[in-house]
């Protein structure tokens, strides 16, 4: 197959999937334009601080249990009794993670609003384990359509909360407990939506659950805990660091980058999963693997290049504008954080291979490497730069690890 036939699928497939995606992160946008405007100093971070922890519990049920729930029941029959050993496999696995991490939630104090609020925010929990569970049962049946309607009402219910707590005068925590408990009630949908397709048709809560489908799903959890424990984790203590060290006004600016990050960050992560990955991994082993990923390079690292110098050079009107006047200060972060952002999304391309020939160890270790070097970079760093520092380390660490990712691109062409 000539490359360029897979390049302009590719193309198609990222027009089609991020014009959803971009549902998504305008509802994000707005949720940050809300706290930045109506929420006190720190409103910003303690926004950030708050998704992060919504991460931290919900990265291995969606990054580990439900990538592999897809590729399973995705050629079962619904309702057969393999297909519901692995729904109950699912959900016994995400009960599992749930009660760990409300064990830590409790006994490390993260949540220091009272027990109450921590009982709220971990139902919120569950609701949202729940829907993204059926969303994967959605996807592995092939209702992309269903699927992607049910992330823009997340998105709506969400952003909708927000709105109403902030501009009704609620205090910051409760309208994030409602932003999160908003977002949970897209489990009712979700149920709707499963149950129509016949995806839940002779599924009992009470059935014995397959060892196998366990340790097969188990498996997944693998990478999922080195994004949680090299990534998600990271970022909570990072953030944590730069409150206590430099204030809440001060920090906000360094979260307005990182959160327009995110956002962006979010639109390239969903096109790449749902477009990129899978062509990847069916390709995965041939010599076309290789062409294909060259091919989405050449595309990728000049229009990534472009569309971020343009965020750049709109940095004066497009911070004020996506956050608050009073965030027009974070420009002085921006340039580092694109820099590193450029370099972290060609790096990506390269690391997806890992993930496509199911390279466990291998992928675990570059993650690990690379909070390392951030961590040492930090401690360098932020002593000397101050919080410009962070920005700084961001820039080093993923340069860094592009340059390693062209290193061993390169070794493994001339060993072949």
């Amino acid at each position: 197959m000539p490359t360029s036939s897979p390049i302009r699928q590719f193309v198609r497939g990222s027009l089609g999937t991020g014009v959803a995606v971009t549902v998504r992160a305008a509802g994000a946008l707005v949720i940050n334009k809300l706290f930045a405007t109506y929420a006190p100093a720190g409103g910003l971070t303690l926004l950030a601080q708050f998704q992060n922890l919504m991460a931290l519990l919900t990265t291995l049920p969606n990054d580990g249990v439900h990538v592999g729930l897809v590729k399973y029941l995705a050629p079962l029959q619904p309702g057969s009794p393999r297909y519901r050993a692995w729904l109950g496999a699912a959900l016994t696995l995400n009960a599992a993670a749930l009660v760990v991490g409300g064990a830590v939630l409790a006994g490390r104090g993260l949540l220091d609003w009272g027990w109450g609020y921590t009982v709220a925010f971990l139902a919120g929990i569950a609701l949202l384990l729940g829907q993204g569970l059926l969303g994967a049962a959605l996807l592995a049946a092939g209702r992309l359509r269903a699927y992607l309607g049910l992330s823009a009402t997340l998105a709506v219910l969400g952003t909708s909360a927000v709105a109403a707590a902030l501009l009704g005068h609620r205090s910051p925590p409760e309208a994030l407990l409602a932003y999160l408990l908003a977002q949970g009630l897209t489990l009712a949908p979700a149920l709707g939506l499963a149950a129509r397709a016949g995806l839940l048709r002779g599924v009992r809560l009470a059935a014995p659950v397959s060892r196998l489908a366990l340790r097969r799903l188990g498996q997944f959890l693998l990478m999922a805990v080195s994004t949680l424990v090299f990534g998600k984790a990271v970022d909570y203590v990072l953030r944590d660091y730069l409150l206590a060290t430099f204030g809440p006004a001060r920090t906000d600016l360094w979260q307005a980058v990182a959160k327009l990050s995110d956002n962006y960050t979010m639109v390239f992560g969903a096109v790449m999963s749902s477009v990129f990955y899978p062509r990847l991994a069916a390709l995965a082993g041939q010599p076309a693997a290789r062409n294909y990923l060259l091919g989405v390079l050449k595309l990728l690292a000049p229009g990534l290049a472009a569309g971020l110098g343009l965020i750049f050079v709109c940095r004066d009107w497009l911070l004020p504008l996506l956050f608050a006047p009073r965030l027009l200060a974070a420009r002085e972060f921006l340039g580092a954080q694109l820099l590193g952002d450029w370099a972290k999304f060609i790096s990506w391309l390269f690391i997806f291979q890992l993930t496509a020939r199911a390279r466990t160890g291998p992928y675990v270790a570059v993650q690990a490497a690379s909070a390392a070097v951030f961590a040492g970079l930090l401690a360098l760093l932020l002593p000397r730069f101050g919080l410009q520092g962070a920005v700084l380390a961001h820039a080093a660490r993923y340069g860094l690890l592009l340059l390693a990712c062209v290193g061993a691109q390169l070794r493994m062409r001339n060993e072949e």
